[in-house]
């Protein structure tokens, strides 16, 4: 059976049925999980020995910091390929992960600070973490606006996109700031080697990020939906024009 040809999605119309066919799964295998994941989180999980029960706010914050730095480096990508190869979707995954991405480092800052409150005694710290969490957040919320700066569509996709790919540099100060700096932040639980994290625990964080996951990618899957039936107007409303005019 021969592989299939995965550049045949390149084509917008063949990307709009195939999102039109997935959305509805991910958005509801996401909810699933999101619900299962924070309901043994909050319900069933034990409290944190030291944390107590302020631990159950991790079981939000901490999926949404993962993919708001993964969307991140997935618009990076994106802009890349529209930049380099000229990629007939990559503008638009650009334009389509940019709130997405924005609104789960938004999701990320105010558990943490809503976290932060009982366990440090304060809403927010300048540390490496937080800080450079802020600065994730203010890069997403720069590319949506670089994409509108300009009338000039394709002069504001392409700034936006280097804007995109230089600020990749943050992604390794926030993966690694609390082992570069003394800071407040606890370090990483799960790493490579396994993780510090009892089973009991563990489980409902998983499952909630595979909620995250799939909420991401189908929020994804529905503003490239709506973007490339916007572009298929423009286009109709641009031959109309020039055949009256």
């Amino acid at each position: 059976m021969a592989a299939p040809d995965l550049h045949a999605f390149a084509n917008p119309l063949r990307f709009q049925r195939l999102a039109v066919a997935l959305t509805p799964w991910l958005l509801v295998l996401g909810i699933g999980f999101l619900a299962v994941g924070i309901g043994i989180g909050l319900f069933v999980a034990p409290p944190d020995y030291l944390q107590g029960e302020v631990v159950r706010i991790l079981y939000i914050h901490v999926p949404a910091a993962w993919f708001a730095l993964g969307g991140y480096l997935g618009m990076a990508l994106a802009a890349l390929a529209a930049l380099v190869w000229k990629h007939p979707l990559a503008a638009l995954s650009v334009r389509a992960i940019a709130p997405v991405g924005a609104m789960f480092a938004a999701i990320c800052l105010i558990t943490g600070s809503i976290w932060g409150r009982p366990t440090w005694g304060t809403w927010w710290v300048w540390d490496g973490r937080l800080t450079s969490m802020l600065v994730l957040f203010l890069l997403y919320l720069g590319v949506m606006a670089l994409i509108h700066l300009h009338d000039d569509k394709a002069k504001g996709l392409k700034m936006a996109g280097l804007l995109a790919i230089v600020g990749t540099v943050n992604l390794p100060i926030i993966k690694y700031s609390v082992e570069w700096w003394n800071t407040l932040h606890q370090p990483a639980s799960i790493r490579v080697s396994g993780s510090s994290i009892h089973p009991d625990m563990l489980t409902p964080l998983m499952l909630s990020a595979v909620g995250f996951l799939l909420l991401f990618a189908g929020l994804v899957f529905i503003r490239m939906r709506t973007l490339i039936a916007e572009q298929r107007v423009e286009v109709r409303a641009l031959r109309r024009a020039a055949r009256t005019g």
